[in-house]
């Protein structure tokens, strides 16, 4: 590639609705123009995670993720380079995991809870964006996440969003919030907001 690729972080807690507005931005541009590459990808193996007092692993840490290989594939991306990764399936025994290849592209988005706090990541960010959820709607939609995609039982997802999801939200990402260049308030929807996005995409692109 001749130049560095224009790279925007996306943020927000669990919840927030940042997987549906990842996967809108997604349909609207062709994978040669718009490379998006998912924190998500980079869990550590379960073994590897660290547990509470009660033994209940976490997987929301910043250590969770494995963000030495996180932030190498992100530098590899930048130099041109092809990545090629297995996607990680949430411990879901149902979900068969898949081959995930990443090719450079002239817009790069890098999104998870975490971009912003490693601050190696966030200082590749040209835009960060920072997507916000009244708390109440969060807990909701995580319950139908990890209960219809993860199999997760419901006292399980309470108990980390509880114990886990929320100290995390208010220590590693809510301080975060007013140094996003962008805000997107998604208690309704964000489709007005999706199409700024767009629109600044595109203008990159052109």
């Amino acid at each position: 590639m001749e130049q560095r690729p224009y790279i925007i972080g996306i943020v927000g807690g669990s919840g927030s609705g940042k997987t549906t507005f990842i996967r809108d931005l997604r349909n609207r541009f062709a994978e040669s123009d718009v490379c998006i590459v998912s924190q998500d990808d980079y869990y550590r193996p379960r073994e590897q995670q660290q547990e509470d007092a009660l033994g209940v692993k976490n997987f929301d840490l910043p250590d969770s993720i494995d963000h030495a290989s996180f932030l190498s594939e992100i530098q590899q991306l930048i130099s041109g380079k092809t990545v090629v990764r297995k996607e990680y399936v949430f411990n879901n025994a149902e979900a068969e995991a898949k081959e995930l290849v990443f090719h450079p592209a002239r817009v790069m988005i890098v999104e998870g809870l975490f971009v912003f706090h490693y601050q190696e990541i966030a200082a590749l960010c040209d835009l960060k964006i920072f997507l916000d959820a009244k708390e109440n709607l969060k807990v909701i939609r995580r319950i139908k996440r990890d209960r219809v995609e993860r199999n997760y039982p419901l006292d399980d997802v309470l108990y980390r969003y509880e114990h886990h999801v929320l100290p995390t939200f208010e220590k590693y990402i809510l301080p975060y919030k007013d140094d996003s260049h962008l805000v997107i308030n998604n208690n309704d929807d964000f489709k007005a907001a999706l199409e700024v996005v767009v629109g600044f995409i595109q203008s990159k692109l052109a």
